[in-house]
C-alpha cells in the first residue's frame, strides 16, 4: 500500500496518517484514514487541485472523504474545499465569518501569489466555509481512530486549528504555525505577540515524541518546534521561556 502512496506523491506517516506536499507553494495536505471515514486537512489551493486530491485520497483509502479541517484561512489552504461536496467542514471559531467577509480578498491574494485568475475566481465563487466551529477541542471519531481538533490560536492567524492523531507515533498537523521550508510568514492577520504561546500549546498537545507536520516543508520533531518558538519569540520581542 505504501508503494501506491509514493507513486501518487503521498508520504505515509503512520498507519492512519499521511500527507502530500503540493507544487508551487509547497503547501501540505494532511490525510487521516479511519475505518469508516476519511479526514483531509487543508484541501488545496483551487477547485481543480482539490478535485485531484479527492480522487487520489479516495483511490488510496478506498473510502469517501467525509471530513475537512481548515488549519487557517489562507487561500492555499482553503480554496480547494468546494471539490469535496458532502464533506463536513471544521475550522476554528470565527473562521466562518472571516472567510465569508474576505472572499474577494482571498481571490485577490491568490492571483497575486500566482494562481490563475480563472481558477481563483471559480474557487472564490464556490468558497466553502466551516459549518463546525471549534472553540476549544473537538474529537472526531473516524472509526478505529479519533482525530482531535484543537483551537490553538491566535498566532499565524487569529483562527489557527491543529489536528492531533494518536497512533504508534502521534501526528500533529500544525498548519502554518510551523514552517520548515522557509521562515514562518507573519502577514497582516498574524498575532505575533501570541505566536510563541500557540507553539507552546502545540507542543503540549503532541508531546516530545510526536511527528509535527508543518504547513510548508518536511515533517519535523518537537526539538524543531521548540527552536522555531525561540526564534519567533526573539523576532517578535516576546519575553518568557
Amino acid at each position: 500500500m505504501d508503494v501506491a502512496w509514493e507513486e501518487a506523491g503521498w508520504e505515509r506517516l503512520t498507519r492512519r496518517t499521511g500527507r502530500k506536499r503540493l507544487p508551487v507553494w509547497d503547501c501540505t495536505v494532511g490525510l487521516v484514514v479511519g475505518d469508516d471515514s476519511v479526514l483531509i486537512v487543508d484541501p488545496g489551493s483551487s477547485v481543480r487541485e482539490g478535485a485531484l486530491l479527492r480522487a487520489e485520497a479516495e483511490r488510496l483509502t478506498g473510502r469517501h472523504v467525509t471530513h475537512i479541517a481548515f488549519t487557517h484561512g489562507h487561500f492555499d489552504h482553503v480554496l480547494g474545499g468546494a471539490a469535496f461536496a458532502g464533506a463536513e467542514v471544521y475550522g476554528a471559531v470565527g473562521l466562518d465569518a472571516e472567510l465569508s467577509a474576505g472572499r474577494e480578498e482571498l481571490r485577490t491574494d491568490a492571483v497575486r501569489q500566482g494562481l490563475a485568475p480563472a481558477d481563483a475566481a471559480e474557487a472564490a465563487d464556490l468558497l466553502v466555509v466551516p459549518r463546525h466551529l471549534v472553540s476549544g477541542e473537538w474529537t472526531l471519531d473516524l472509526g478505529g481512530v479519533q482525530a482531535l481538533l484543537a483551537n490553538v490560536s491566535p498566532g499565524h492567524t487569529r483562527h489557527d486549528l491543529a489536528v492531533l492523531v494518536p497512533g504508534e507515533r502521534e501526528t500533529v498537523f500544525c498548519g502554518d504555525l510551523v514552517e520548515e521550508s522557509g521562515e514562518p510568514q507573519a502577514g497582516p492577520d498574524a498575532v505575533p505577540a501570541q505566536w510563541p504561546a500557540a507553539l507552546d500549546r502545540l507542543l503540549a498537545l503532541g508531546g516530545g515524541d510526536a511527528l509535527y507536520v508543518p504547513g510548508h516543508g518536511a515533517v519535523v520533531d518537537a526539538a524543531f518546534v521548540r527552536a522555531q518558538r525561540a526564534t519567533l519569540a526573539a523576532r517578535f520581542g516576546v519575553s518568557g521561556a
